[in-house]
């Protein structure tokens, strides 16, 4: 999926159910090969992943579309290999 970093920032994430997760606040990117390898979501659906008032990392792999909004897996189906979603501060 080829998509320009800009137009990640602010959309909204959700379900491939059509559930809420967040919105995504920066991109991480592997440097040595320009590859994107996560998304920093804030305001994170406290139904789905219990971080408290932190961020998530999603694995950019999870992501399935973009476009107005951004789907990715749904959690259930995604975390099935028993992979933890890491944590971070907003604003760090």
């Amino acid at each position: 999926m080829h998509i320009e970093l800009t137009n990640l920032l602010g959309l909204d994430l959700y379900t491939t159910k059509g559930v809420y997760v967040g919105r995504v606040q920066d991109v991480v990117i592997e440097s040595s090969e320009g590859v994107i390898v996560s998304l920093a979501v804030v305001n994170v659906n406290k139904k789905l992943f219990n971080v408290g008032n932190k961020g998530i990392l999603i694995p950019y792999r999870w992501i399935t579309a973009v476009g107005d909004i951004a789907l990715m897996m749904h959690p259930m189906k995604a975390s099935s290999s028993e992979e933890k979603v890491p944590e971070f501060r907003a604003g760090e």
